[in-house]
């Protein structure tokens, strides 16, 4: 019964940290569509290009963050949570 309760705990941190990582497609997506509009941008007006290619990188740079705090989350379900809550089972269990 131990085990199979162990097994639970394991799926299910896996299974968080493989949801946790889907929030990396709204990263790409959108830092995609952004280049592609500071190039139709340039493409329109070049003299504007230092102003659209800054205001570009700052957007993709905050875009970017929600990749980053998934992926630590992600790390954080694989090797810390198993633990934590595999010691608080063994601590209810007595």
């Amino acid at each position: 019964m131990l085990e199979l309760a162990i097994g639970i705990i394991l799926g299910g941190c896996a299974l968080g940290a493989g949801c946790a990582m889907i929030a990396g497609i709204g990263p790409g997506i959108g830092e995609g569509n952004a280049v592609a509009k500071a190039c139709e941008a340039i493409g329109r007006q070049p003299e504007s290009k230092g102003a659209v290619t800054s205001t570009m990188l700052m957007g993709c740079a905050v875009a970017e963050t929600t990749g980053l705090y998934a992926l630590v989350i992600a790390i954080l379900l694989i090797f810390v949570a198993p633990n934590i809550l595999v010691n608080v089972l063994m601590n209810a269990i007595g």
